[in-house]
């Protein structure tokens, strides 16, 4: 998983409240097995719709998307994250997420960051024409206006994000405990590594 530090660029303004993971990515995308490619189908729907901002071309290849309350709700399909992380999306800026979204964004390096809905507000508005910032270590989001604004996230989350671990990183960052572990289990238990009589015909 890629570390999530600053992330700085122009923000697709959608704003739309409840857009659920079926919006996000429409379920006749999951047959396939590889995350790759996804990104084509992401807001599908919503692309249809002349004159949506995901076809304008200032935002093309933007790393920030701000929503509406609840965005994420629905079915707990992790090509959800899947699909945003393919089409270039880091960041996600609403007033609040489903839960089973947030930690399948967080897993997959996707910062959810939640803001009153006066701030969201007032993001989309600057979003139209201007970069804005979210700066996961100062939890901070700014705008060329010299707007900021704080947002809190799970300090676990935080070091994660910060640091690139996903549930494999995380394991691997105790590989010494773990074969401490196994070295002393194996001297006071060594029956557990003998194989059984099933094993042995």
């Amino acid at each position: 998983m890629k570390a999530v530090s600053t992330i700085r660029g122009r923000a697709i303004p959608l704003g739309l409240k409840n857009v659920d993971t079926d919006v996000i990515i429409p379920a006749h995308w999951l047959k396939t097995i590889s995350r790759e490619g996804l990104g084509k189908g992401a807001f599908e729907t919503i692309r249809a719709t002349p004159g949506n901002p995901f076809d304008v071309e200032d935002f093309a290849g933007a790393p920030i998307l701000i929503a509406g309350d609840n965005f994420g709700c629905g079915s707990s399909r992790e090509h959800a994250a899947w699909a945003m992380l393919d089409m270039g999306l880091t960041a996600v800026i609403a007033p609040s997420f489903s839960d089973i979204f947030a930690g399948n964004a967080f897993k997959n390096g996707i910062l959810a960051v939640e803001l009153p809905q006066e701030q969201v507000d007032r993001l989309l508005e600057v979003a139209k024409d201007e970069q804005i910032a979210v700066d996961l270590e100062n939890q901070v989001v700014t705008t060329p206006f010299q707007d900021r604004f704080e947002f809190q996230i799970d300090p676990f989350r935080k070091r994660c994000l910060l640091e690139g671990l996903d549930e494999i990183g995380l394991t691997l960052g105790s590989e010494s405990e773990i074969t401490r572990h196994e070295q002393v289990r194996e001297g006071a238990m060594p029956w557990l590594d003998k194989p059984s009589r099933r094993d042995a015909a």
